[in-house]
């Protein structure tokens, strides 16, 4: 599996307690508790993402829940059975961000 994401580079001078946050807390605790596993949490993060409408998150999430076990054709049956519960734009959205980041790689 890939390494957490190292917000480090992206925002650390910027917001140095947000990234404590987001290593130690999010991928350091939460994460790694046992009561899920890494391909459910996955699934479920990327159910919060299409439910919420969070693209521009997909682009990490994605792949690393299928490192994590979740078939792409499970991650496209899932925004589809969203359509219907978190409505149509977000699932189109979903699925079009799906389709950018699964295509170019043979699954």
């Amino acid at each position: 599996m890939s390494k957490t994401p190292d917000a480090r580079d992206a925002i650390g001078d910027f917001a140095p307690k947000l990234v404590e946050l987001t290593q130690d807390v999010l991928f350091g605790d939460i994460w790694e508790r046992p009561g899920l596993s890494k391909r459910d949490r996955s699934l479920i993060t990327c159910a919060a993402l299409v439910a919420t409408g969070r693209t521009e998150q997909m682009s990490f999430h994605f792949p690393r829940a299928v490192e994590n076990g979740v078939t792409v054709d499970e991650i496209v049956e899932m925004i589809t059975h969203l359509a219907f519960y978190a409505g149509w734009p977000s699932a189109m959205s979903a699925i079009m961000r799906a389709k950018e980041l699964f295509e170019a790689k043979p699954q």
